[in-house]
């Protein structure tokens, strides 16, 4: 089957078993956080057979990325945008997953709706890290909509995750270390058990700019901090810990 592409689409490599997907500069492209919650999500352990949700997927980098690093038995991408969405499913298509992953587009408030209760075995989110829409010149454009909390916020991501998973399921998210504290409780209230957590550093002298967290539905209390994931040995060199997680 040929996938065609619309205006300003483009085909980019993904490094990892011949995948490809489709994407617009224009509208919004996936970014190096994504590519680490799959390393993150993946290391931390996907048994054989289980069934993947990725909560806001744009245009599907995420569940791409984990069915060719782990054994998940079907991967689900919902996504409220519409051009991302097609974009998502003609990714899929574009690698010949239709049997493996599927796009449902829909509002993320509203998953409980579109999905059976404690249905899943992992649940991932990359969910908008800025809280309003503050100096935004276009609210409604793609890159605000994934950048900032203007269709749905943390506690919406959360308390839908905690729906959806199933008990000892687990919830794996990428967000911003200036929101931690507000992370961390606002998974203990839906009771969802942060168990491990990555920050991540865009050079060793640097404040980390991203966190990587782990939490368990119904998990009793008690979280293992990782050693920090640097970016950057230098301007413009990956470390080798980035270069593994990318498969180069």
């Amino acid at each position: 089957m040929i996938v065609e592409l619309k205006d300003n689409e483009r085909i980019d490599d993904l490094q990892r078993n011949g995948y490809q997907i489709i994407q617009n500069a224009e509208k919004f492209c996936f970014g190096m956080d994504a590519v680490l919650l799959s390393g993150f999500t993946s290391l931390g352990g996907v048994k054989e057979g289980a069934r993947v949700l990725d909560l806001g997927t744009g245009t599907g980098i995420i569940p791409i990325l984990l069915e060719a690093k782990t054994k998940a038995s079907h991967l689900t991408g919902l996504e409220i945008q519409e051009e991302s969405a097609d974009m998502a499913r003609r990714s899929v298509v574009l690698n010949h997953l239709e049997e493996k992953i599927d796009i449902v587009q829909g509002d993320i408030k509203e998953a409980d709706s579109l999905f059976r209760a404690a249905s899943f075995d992992i649940i991932t989110s990359n969910p908008p890290y800025m809280i309003g829409q503050h100096g935004l010149t276009n609210p409604e454009g793609p890159k605000a909509i994934a950048r900032h909390e203007i269709l749905c916020t943390l506690d919406d991501v959360v308390r839908q995750a905690a729906k959806l998973l199933k008990p000892g399921g687990k919830f794996c998210m990428v967000h911003r270390p200036f929101r931690l504290a507000e992370i961390i409780t606002t998974l203990c209230a839906y009771k969802l058990e942060p168990k491990r957590m990555q920050l991540v550093y865009p050079y060793v002298d640097k404040e980390p700019n991203m966190v990587l967290i782990e939490a368990v539905r119904g998990g009793k209390s008690r979280m293992t901090i990782e050693k920090p994931l640097i970016v950057y040995k230098e301007q413009n060199v990956y470390t080798d810990e980035i270069y593994e997680i990318y498969g180069y």
